[in-house]
């Protein structure tokens, strides 16, 4: 059913008359009576009666009058849903606990007007297809991996230096220092089974390995942050790194210990991405917003991979 001839059956009844239908609808009397003739044949039925006033809704006419109405309601919604502007800003932040997340929180408390939809992808790869597609309109990731640079209509902007922690549990030998320059790391044991080869964050460890001489394990089956915490809370032996603004839900009585990493401080580099078209409103707010409220990047004392960008 083509819904010019609806919307003109439902202009012609509540202006009364063809003529002042047709100047609602910016379009010939002429343009009006063929839209209803055409409306009428689709349908099998008459859905005007001709007066000296005007034109008045047939019984049919009357009977289809809400359904029409309801037709159009819902075409308007479908055509809301996917306007830009007028839909949720989608925005990626890949897990719920990290850094890009808190982000996220903070612009939507200084901007609650904006509808957000927040969602979690993996992989780089993933994120940047749906940025193209325009499934979401950003995403928070490091970029870009040695040897994988970003396309070209992609546009990304240093949102956040996270600095690393060491994660440990109450009886290993680091527990009660109150800061470990990066180096006497080496020879100590860092467990992150969450490390997936690759992955930006794996090529970020990589270069973090090669670089200091760390020891890093992934073995074993990645459980998710509850049982890494169990484990390093149990061990004298295992640490791992976590990022400074990474939310933690710690049981009572794992005596967990966050040691600052210094000399240097090794700092994860979240950057947001975004097509160079996309043209959703709330985008360049969010940009504006994490411009003013976050530190600046590659700050005297910190570590970044070389192939970290933009720097």
């Amino acid at each position: 059913m083509d819904l010019d001839t609806v919307r003109t059956f439902v202009a012609v009844v509540d202006a009364g008359r063809f003529q002042d239908a047709a100047a609602e609808l910016a379009v010939t009397q002429q343009a009006v009576s063929k839209r209803i003739a055409a409306l009428e044949r689709s349908l099998g039925v008459r859905l005007f009666t001709r007066t000296p006033r005007g034109a008045e809704p047939t019984t049919d006419g009357q009977a289809f009058l809400p359904h029409a109405r309801e037709l159009l309601r819902v075409a308007g919604r479908a055509v809301a849903s996917v306007s830009t502007g007028r839909r949720p800003l989608r925005v990626d932040v890949l897990a719920s606990r990290g850094a890009a997340s808190g982000l996220m929180r903070a612009f939507h408390r200084a901007h609650p007007e904006i509808e957000l939809d927040v969602v979690w992808l993996f992989d780089i790869e993933t994120a940047v297809t749906a940025v193209r597609s325009g499934e979401i309109d950003a995403s928070f990731r490091a970029v870009a991996a040695p040897g994988r640079p970003l396309p070209d209509d992609i546009r990304s902007v240093r949102a956040l230096d996270e600095p690393l922690q060491l994660l440990t549990g109450p009886a290993h030998a680091l527990a009660g220092a109150r800061s470990v320059p990066l180096a006497r790391l080496a020879g100590h044991r860092i467990w992150m089974p969450g490390i997936v080869p690759g992955t930006e964050w794996a090529a970020y460890y990589d270069d973090l390995v090669a670089e200091f001489g760390l020891t890093i394990e992934a073995t074993g089956p990645n459980f998710g942050s509850d049982a890494l915490l169990d484990t390093v809370a149990d061990s004298p032996a295992l640490a791992t790194f976590m990022g400074e603004r990474t939310r933690l839900v710690r049981p009572a009585g794992h005596g967990l210990c966050r040691i600052p990493v210094t000399d240097p401080t090794p700092v994860y580099p979240h950057s947001l991405l975004w097509h160079r078209d996309n043209p959703h409103p709330a985008l360049a707010t969010l940009r504006g917003h994490l411009a003013t409220t976050t530190a600046r990047h590659d700050a005297a004392g910190t570590w970044t991979p070389g192939w970290v960008t933009p720097r």
